[in-house]
């Protein structure tokens, strides 16, 4: 059945929701409807007010990002949405891995968090202490995150 003129264009106006899923993990405790945004401690490089806020359209990088974020809180996974343009994170593509394998983005402009996933299995103990502490040799190096 042929769609007229007028549902073609509604259809291309209305995006579904679901289109593309983006998380972030962290240790903050937010609510549905907050803004993550930028200005807070970033858990990498020299932990300064960040630039940049980060999220991702894999579950297993948001979980990363969860079980390396600083802080007493426990780790948290949330669905969000960018409320205006991501880009790639250059930590994590093309100047370190070729294209951008976790699907791992980076903005200015704030997310809204929209769900919170509240079952999902972590990387196996020993699997983050060997993260952390190669984050800690990058560290010692010199090796900073280039999103300070």
């Amino acid at each position: 059945m042929e769609q007229n003129k007028d549902e073609q264009k509604l259809s291309l106006k209305c995006a579904s929701p679901f289109a593309q899923t983006y998380f972030h993990g962290t240790r903050a405790d937010l609510k549905i409807g907050d803004l993550i945004t930028i200005g807070f401690n970033s858990n990498y490089g020299h932990k300064k007010n960040a630039k940049y806020i980060f999220l991702t359209a894999t579950l297993d990088a948001s979980i990363w990002a969860a079980e390396l974020a600083i802080g007493e809180g426990r780790e948290r996974i949330y669905l969000v949405e960018p409320t205006g343009v991501i880009e790639d994170d250059p930590d994590l593509t093309d100047q370190k891995f070729p294209g951008n394998p976790t699907k791992s983005y980076r903005s200015t402009h704030p997310f809204r968090v929209v769900a919170e996933i509240t079952i999902w299995q972590g990387h196996p103990t020993e699997q983050v202490k060997t993260m952390k502490d190669h984050l800690e040799r990058l560290k010692a190096q010199g090796i900073n995150s280039l999103n300070d």
